[in-house]
């Protein structure tokens, strides 16, 4: 049984590491167009603080049994930290103050979580406020991508919910539940459980609109071009008109 908690602790490790590189795909393409699009920064800014508190609570200090949680989350803390600022960067003002304000958040949040567990608790007391944390945060961020799979929804278009972003959350969000069942962490195995679940509505929704990959733009061009046809046969009616009047 510990073998196979290891296994899929190191599983979990690569499947969360891809999960956590699999926006760079995005965020090449934000840099490329100097623009965030219709890309959310939400789950960035969430999974960051997720980063953060899993970091904390697989730490031997708190919860014994854990380190893999702590060595791939300390990892992708790093990286959701440069795709913040990328996103900061190439945000409109208004998405820019959102996201730095709710960054912000995270950090207090954070600390006072960190503050808390080391000066006020202690053993299990302590193990299980920054697993309750941990756990509640690891559900927003796994539900943070509901209002892009809204907008896949509303728009038949799949444009804006990556392929492999969606794929990731399923394997990962699948590991570490099976990690967590595993270990009998309750922590663990539920929100990612959670997360395995909303990774396979996410693959769902794509392949039923995986066809529709762009296409509200397009008809939003014919539509466009159809108000320019329209609008210039418009004006050459009253240019032919106001010739006839001056005859």
């Amino acid at each position: 049984m510990a073998i196979l908690h290891l296994v899929f602790g190191i599983f979990g490790n690569a499947s969360a590491l891809f999960l956590f590189l699999a926006p760079s795909i995005t965020f090449k393409r934000i840099i490329t167009n100097k623009s965030t699009e219709k890309f959310s920064g939400i789950p960035y800014v969430m999974t960051l603080l997720n980063c953060l508190l899993s970091t904390w609570y697989g730490l031997p200090f708190v919860s014994p049994d854990n380190i893999p949680v702590s060595t791939i989350n300390g990892a992708g803390s790093v990286i959701e930290i440069i795709y913040v600022m990328i996103f900061v960067i190439f945000a409109p003002s208004k998405q820019k103050a959102k996201i730095l304000g709710l960054f912000t958040s995270v950090l207090v949040v954070f600390s006072i979580v960190v503050f808390v567990s080391l000066f006020a608790l202690h053993g299990n007391s302590r193990k299980l406020f920054c697993g309750f944390a941990a756990s509640v945060f690891s559900i927003i961020m796994y539900g943070s991508p509901l209002s892009i799979m809204r907008v896949v929804i509303r728009t038949k278009s799949v444009e804006f919910m990556p392929f492999f972003l969606s794929l990731f959350v399923f394997l990962c969000g699948t590991s570490w539940f099976v990690f967590g069942l595993l270990g009998r962490d309750p922590f663990v195995a539920v929100p990612n459980g959670v997360g395995s679940a909303l990774g396979a509505m996410q693959l769902i929704l794509y392949f039923i609109y995986r066809d529709n990959k762009g296409a509200p733009k397009k008809e939003s061009t014919i539509e466009e071009e159809s108000m320019e046809m329209d609008h210039t046969k418009a004006s050459g009616e009253k240019q032919s008109d106001a010739n006839e009047i001056k005859k």
